[in-house]
């Protein structure tokens, strides 16, 4: 795995520009994501209820390109409450809300905590807002034996990837807290109860039985893919942190998101999101067009590059020890 990072050169302070043609967004190329996303994952539904009364086992086949395609959904979704997706923003914000129904998320609630993430991914001082949640080694130990054991097995591959998928789909965008704004409040309310007019007519039409047969593991296995690659792009061995007047957004970016080199058909299931450093170094830059600002732009020739198998050692870090610069296990 590379981590290595280098002084800011002139082409990195000069990034706004350098990635402005990239950031506009493509018509044909925003269709042609929609036809290769939401299209199959409603045709994979629709095969995996006529497969029902074939074999189950079909339908559990069927449910692993189908989950795969949910997640190319939630990458459009993603796009859209960046402003990305769409040349006009009140389509981009017409498909978002859409593809927020087949994810199960508020749009505008997802949008605005997603965009405190942005602006304070890597800096030690403003954790807690769209992050996965991390101590430090001094915070930790300072903790009480409970409060270590429960971080311990919140970050427990099995609690993460059994529990996580659940919570973070189904049921943590439910709850509504009254200390939010009332904007975001009201989002998550209209969310939930167009998700359960949603369900409630699915199953009307289905069954209750079959719904769930289909749906359940679709959407298992796409939170597991998914809490997968947000805990990696920002959770690997050296990725950046700092406090403070020292934290800079495109270090930040560059440094403290991966670069997740994946595989085909795994780059074109997961929406490119694996290029996270170009992401979030400019938010605008549209997931079709992230491949292309990587491969010619100088700028991002030198940032932490991670496999899979490294993604998936990744796992058992646990804490950031200040004292080192790196996380620990």
């Amino acid at each position: 795995m590379s981590t290595q990072s280098k002084p800011a050169s002139s082409s990195q302070r000069n990034w706004a520009a350098q990635l402005a043609p990239y950031t506009r967004p493509s018509r044909g190329r925003a269709i042609l994501d929609l036809a290769t996303s939401v299209v199959p994952y409603f045709g994979l539904l629709a095969a995996m209820y006529l497969a029902l009364d074939v074999s189950y086992w079909l339908t559990l086949a069927l449910a692993v390109p189908a989950a795969g395609f949910l997640l190319r959904t939630f990458i459009v979704f993603h796009d859209c409450t960046h402003g990305s997706f769409w040349p006009t923003k009140r389509t981009n914000d017409a498909i978002g809300v859409f593809c927020a129904l087949l994810v199960m998320q508020p749009y505008r609630r997802w949008r605005q905590h997603h965009a405190v993430h942005h602006g304070s991914a890597g800096d030690l001082d403003r954790r807690g807002t769209g992050d996965v949640h991390t101590l430090t080694a001094a915070e930790y130990l300072a903790s009480p034996w409970r409060a270590r054991l429960a971080y311990r097995l919140f970050r427990n591959p099995l609690v993460m990837f059994g529990l996580g998928p659940i919570w973070a789909l189904v049921l943590q965008p439910r709850l509504v807290s009254r200390s939010e704004p009332k904007a975001l409040r009201r989002s998550a309310l209209l969310t939930n109860v167009a998700v359960v007019a949603f369900v409630a007519a699915a199953c009307l039409l289905l069954g209750w039985r079959e719904y769930l047969l289909i749906q359940v593991p679709v959407v298992v296995l796409a939170g597991m893919a998914g809490v997968f690659l947000f805990y990696v792009q920002h959770q690997f061995e050296d990725a950046y942190w700092e406090s403070g007047e020292r934290w800079d957004y495109a270090e930040a970016a560059l440094r403290g998101s991966s670069y997740l080199r994946l595989p085909q058909p795994l780059q074109f299931f997961t929406g490119n999101i694996g290029l996270h450093h170009v992401h979030h170094l400019s938010t605008r830059i549209p997931n079709y067009n992230l491949q292309r600002a990587h491969d010619e732009n100088e700028v991002f020739h030198d940032v932490p590059v991670l496999t899979l198998r490294d993604g998936l050692r990744s796992l058992r870090l646990k804490v950031f020890d200040e004292e080192s610069g790196r996380r620990a296990a």
